[in-house]
């Protein structure tokens, strides 16, 4: 009922909004309404997306899970307010795995807000973003799902990623030379994940990136986009380095996966968790290549009770090692391949090192606002627990 009464009041919104202030139609796949105020102190543009997925997954050659989803609903809005270097960005979540994730501390509500940001460029090339989004982390989870060159991100990403948050990040950048960019970034947050409502619990999350850029900057941020779709005409190269401290962390992967509860349920472990990135993205003339390393350790990684006694949980340290290639061909098919290998900590998790690889194939109709993608995964799992997983997927961003 309330996800209904949401969406009514959005379309009543843009109804209004559209009949009130000057708009202008856009191309297909960059947004539903580009709109102006009549006096020009604002605009907005409104997209929307979906994804629609089937997976089949066989597990030691016997087929035992077969899935249709809609796997992700998006509603975005973004433009600039009073001023263009005063931007914002806002996008929900319609899906259910969007909204997935609803708890105590979350009042026991779908998680519908995604992005809740304002940017603010206050001094030359110096910029001040407040709210809810995405840490300056690895660099695959920042790539936006609707521009992945495969059909969802990599194992190392659902294990290592840092996610969102609220809080706040200073970015800045300048050049080394005429062509030498390089960007950084800084962000304070609350250190427990999106749409948290009960409070910080545990302390704070710092987390600092830098990219070098020696060749000068992608064609359209194709830095943060899957495969070379701009085909750049000269050699591009990103490398970066970040890293996270999550101070007194109350989830067993810094500010994701599961509040470690303590006490039978009366308080809850707190430890510093550290997480370190290391990724380059490279693009030339219909190739594309994309490495990232992360490590993650922890004070204490071990779950105790007041009294001292284990759990049974633990913080899940380790590394991971993802390589991504691809090459796109003049007729807008593409063909892209996947190595992924995790090492979680054995002595402490208990899990056993995976390795997964990936062939992916997808056609691009409109860029990454219209195609289709497939791909197929096998996951080696040294307790001999092997799974192929098929996926196939429509991509469309209005």
């Amino acid at each position: 009922m309330k996800l209904k009464t949401t969406l009514v009041a959005l379309f009543l919104f843009t109804l209004t909004v559209v009949n009130a202030q000057e708009s202008n139609a856009s191309k297909f796949g960059k947004g539903l309404f580009n709109l102006i105020g009549k006096d020009s102190t604002w605009t907005m543009k409104i997209g929307f997306r979906a994804q629609f997925l089937t997976t089949s997954i066989w597990e030691d050659g016997e087929s035992n899970e077969s899935n249709m989803s809609i796997r992700r609903s998006r509603l975005k809005f973004d433009g600039y307010a009073f001023s263009p270097k005063l931007k914002y960005k806002f996008e929900l979540g319609l899906s259910n795995r969007d909204q997935s994730g609803a708890s105590q501390f979350t009042s026991n509500a779908p998680r519908y807000i995604l992005d809740a940001v304002v940017m603010w460029n206050f001094y030359e090339n110096f910029e001040l973003w407040f709210g809810q989004t995405k840490l300056p982390g690895n660099r695959e989870r920042v790539i936006s799902s609707a521009n992945l060159q495969q059909v969802d991100r990599s194992l190392l990403n659902s294990r290592f990623t840092i996610d969102r948050d609220m809080g706040m990040q200073l970015r800045h950048h300048f050049k080394l030379s005429d062509k030498f960019l390089v960007k950084e970034i800084f962000s304070i947050s609350q250190g427990e994940g999106r749409n948290i409502t009960t409070g910080n619990i545990g302390g704070h999350q710092f987390t600092g990136r830098v990219e070098l850029f020696p060749f000068g900057s992608f064609i359209s941020k194709g830095d943060y986009k899957g495969g070379d779709l701009t085909r750049e005409q000269t050699p591009k190269l990103s490398l970066a380095v970040a890293y996270d401290h999550n101070n007194n962390a109350v989830k067993n992967r810094s500010n994701q996966g599961s509040y470690m509860i303590i006490d039978n349920g009366d308080g809850f472990y707190e430890t510093n968790i550290n997480t370190l990135f290391i990724d380059a993205m490279f693009k030339y003339k219909g190739f594309s290549f994309m490495a990232e390393y992360a490590d993650r350790d922890a004070k204490d990684p071990f779950v105790k009770n007041s009294d001292g006694t284990l759990t049974g949980d633990e913080v899940q340290v380790g590394k991971g090692l993802n390589l991504q290639t691809g090459y796109l061909f003049k007729n807008n098919w593409e063909v892209s391949g996947r190595y992924t290998n995790i090492e979680l900590d054995k002595a402490i998790t208990g899990k056993n090192p995976e390795s997964q690889y990936t062939l992916g194939v997808s056609k691009y109709i409109v860029g990454h606002s219209l195609k289709v993608q497939t791909d197929i995964s096998h996951l080696e799992v040294d307790s001999g627990n092997n799974e192929l997983m098929w996926r196939l997927q429509f991509d469309i961003h209005f």
